[in-house]
């Protein structure tokens, strides 16, 4: 069984001893000396579980914690804080952890509450298990929150061409590697593009959503290409990098040459069209997807029609 990751944040040395001993059995813990130095792998790993020794002198993990869950990519990743003394019930609302342990405690309880803590959110939130971001509820809930917001933004529709030959040349293991290797790519691109009021989630498969500003899809969606199209070759043996190609089987059962996994990106944006219900837009954004799986390689179209247009007048974006 594939151990979750966890990180935690103390300087205590004796904690660090003692919650590797305690949760090293089912978890694969990093540790850090504070949040902030943690910040870059939270960003690119997305761990299970974050357990916080609460250093009173260190008055920057509750803002970073705040501003952790207010983004919506992260909202649903669980904290889990030691304490010397139990928080005033009045301090709840403005603590943003799902649980505590006592400092005197942890010996005793920081296993149980590190697996209660993961349990009770993997029940309460959808999440897809491979790349733990956001799933289809989440992403229905954005879209529709945005467009009840009025304030336009632009959603995007990622799914990858050619997978499943990858899949059956190299095994469901690989195949889901390139999974997570592209959860992570837009994840990482979409946040660094526009840190703030960004959203990506993984409604299934190989199919990815994120949602930015107008103004910014269009240059994040060239670098999850560019990136993309960088990476993906080092999935391949070498043989098969060597000839830009794999021989697998197609879906009707022929045995045919197939070039290397690329990314297909549709985007759709409110300020081209109104949508009234979160679906019409995914429609379109599906619509703009399968347009650009037309053309070789990784690429990016984007809906620049008028209502009454047809899928000819969308613009390509290689």
């Amino acid at each position: 069984m594939t151990k979750k990751d966890l990180f935690l944040i103390s300087r205590d040395e004796a904690v660090a001893a003692i919650a590797d001993g305690a949760l090293g059995p089912s978890y694969k813990t990093a540790f850090f000396n504070s949040l902030q130095d943690a910040l870059d792998q939270v960003y690119s790993l997305m761990p299970s579980l974050i357990i916080v020794d609460m250093d009173p002198c260190d008055t920057s993990v509750l803002p970073i914690l705040r501003t952790l869950k207010k983004d919506p990519v992260f909202s649903h990743l669980p904290v889990l804080a030691i304490v010397k003394d139990i928080p005033d019930v009045s301090s709840w609302n403005d603590l943003p952890v799902e649980d505590y342990v006592k400092r005197c405690d942890v010996e005793r309880e920081l296993a149980l509450r590190a697996i209660l803590t993961v349990s009770r959110v993997e029940r309460t939130v959808e999440t897809n298990p491979l790349t733990r971001l956001p799933g289809n509820i989440a992403v229905s809930t954005q879209i529709q929150w945005r467009l009840g917001e009025e304030v336009p933004f632009a959603l995007a529709y990622a799914d990858l061409d050619n997978f499943k030959p990858f899949n059956d040349r190299y095994g469901f293991s690989r195949g889901d590697d390139v999974i997570k290797m592209t959860g992570r790519l837009i994840r990482n691109l979409v946040k660094s593009g526009q840190p703030e009021k960004s959203f990506v989630g993984h409604i299934g498969g190989d199919d990815f959503i994120f949602i930015t500003d107008v103004e910014v899809v269009e240059t994040i969606s060239r670098q999850i290409v560019v990136s993309f199209d960088e990476i993906v070759p080092m999935f391949y043996d070498e043989a098969d990098r060597d000839k830009g190609l794999i021989t697998s089987t197609d879906r009707q059962g022929n045995i045919r040459e197939f070039p290397f996994v690329s990314v297909s990106i549709g985007i759709a944006d409110t300020q081209c069209r109104k949508y009234l219900h979160h679906g019409e837009m995914v429609q379109v954004a599906s619509e703009m997807k399968s347009f650009a799986k037309k053309f070789a390689g990784s690429c990016f179209t984007r809906d620049r029609r008028a209502p009454d247009e047809s899928l000819s007048n969308a613009a390509e974006m290689p």
